[in-house]
């Protein structure tokens, strides 16, 4: 049977600077400043509260013994009736964060939640005061607070119904910060810009537009992610914030990306097709079963059968015609050729993949 796919979703990323219609961006959109970045924390946690949802205190061994450790340091012992503790409303889980660059201590950041052991819902829990520690090992941040997961989740004698995920949740502004990462910005005399998205000639734009700005040579654009600032005695705040609202046009490498799985086609504006001639049909075979039910007479002394009978149609399509993409196309023209081809997503994928494999395709062709 022939496979009809999804809609194709073509997106043009921008438009190709030959064109004289190039987006101009700013700079603070397609390029960071290295050291001022995220940096993340992970911590392990107790959310209490459940309402018989948590964990089988029986199965999570880990879940048990963290209660029991909190218990003992809250002066209640419990070791010996260990085996006794039958509760499900108690759930080990894993906390996670992002510690924003220059978050100073005594801020509040967000905060996630996910169950680790077998809890089924995590709504109306709170999490106890959990440490939450960075790359290096010391604690950043001290996260405590009720958990919020968005989700519903229901259940009766025979059925139940969830919508989202009630074993993730997340605390907004549910931890402090304890420790800040140091960074000496306002000290420094040299900064480097990190572009999102490598490329050469967009680095050598970068740099231009500041060296215009500037007046001077203070910028140089080292390899395709990365530009070096001197600021020479400059203000650092003052220059970068006058810097990251300078406007470039980005260029980008042709590409044509494939999502298989989804039947998803995005295509970049600089791709180009060298002229090339393409037809596409599909074979198509329908099986229809209509089984027959045969009596016999009355007095035939014969049983019942079942006649099978089975029409097969085969359709190869003939009807299409070879079609042309004439060499050098736009993207616009490149999307209205193949559509005018009457190809369906699936099929489209293939004809991407083949013309790139007759050198016709002047892109790159990634497909996941």
């Amino acid at each position: 049977m022939r496979i009809v796919g999804r809609l194709v979703l073509m997106l043009a990323l921008a438009l190709a600077p030959g064109d004289g219609l190039a987006q101009q961006v700013r700079i603070k959109d397609i390029a960071d400043v290295e050291g001022m970045r995220e940096n993340q924390l992970v911590g392990y946690g107790l959310v209490v509260g459940l309402n018989g949802t948590g964990d089988r205190l029986r199965s999570a061994v880990f879940t048990r013994q963290s209660l029991i450790g909190v218990l003992e340091r809250l002066g209640v012992n419990t070791r010996d009736q260990e085996r006794q503790l039958d509760t499900r409303n108690v759930a080990a889980v894993m906390v996670t964060a992002n510690l924003p660059a220059f978050a100073r201590t005594g801020g509040r950041i967000d905060i996630a939640v996910s169950a680790l052991g077998d809890a089924t819902n995590l709504t109306g829990g709170m999490l106890l005061v959990t440490p939450l520690l960075g790359a290096d090992g010391e604690v950043y941040a001290v996260a405590q607070g009720p958990v919020v997961t968005g989700a519903i989740s229901a259940r009766g004698a025979a059925g139940s119904v969830t919508r989202g995920v009630p074993t993730a949740g997340r605390i907004a502004n549910g931890a402090t910060v304890e420790r800040e990462v140091p960074f000496r910005f306002a000290a420094t005399s040299q900064l480097r810009l990190s572009l999102r998205n490598p490329d050469l000639t967009t680095a050598r734009r970068i740099a231009a537009a500041i060296n215009a700005s500037a007046g001077s040579t203070v910028a140089t654009a080292t390899d395709p992610r990365t530009v070096s600032l001197a600021l020479a005695g400059r203000d650092s705040i003052g220059f970068l914030a006058q810097i990251e609202q300078l406007r470039v046009v980005p260029d980008q490498v042709a590409r044509v990306v494939i999502e298989e799985a989804s039947g998803t086609i995005v295509m970049g504006a600089n791709v180009r097709l060298s002229t090339v001639a393409i037809a596409q049909g599909n074979l198509t075979i329908r099986i229809t079963e209509t089984p027959q039910v045969v009596q016999p007479n009355a007095l035939a002394g014969g049983q019942t059968a079942v006649v099978p009978r089975t029409d097969v149609q085969v359709d190869d399509q003939a009807e299409r015609r070879l079609g042309i993409l004439r060499g050098g196309v736009t993207l616009e023209e490149l999307v209205r050729g193949l559509n005018g081809l009457g190809v369906g997503p699936r099929d489209m994928i293939t004809i991407l993949q083949t013309i790139k494999a007759a050198g016709a395709l002047q892109a790159e062709l990634e497909v996941r």
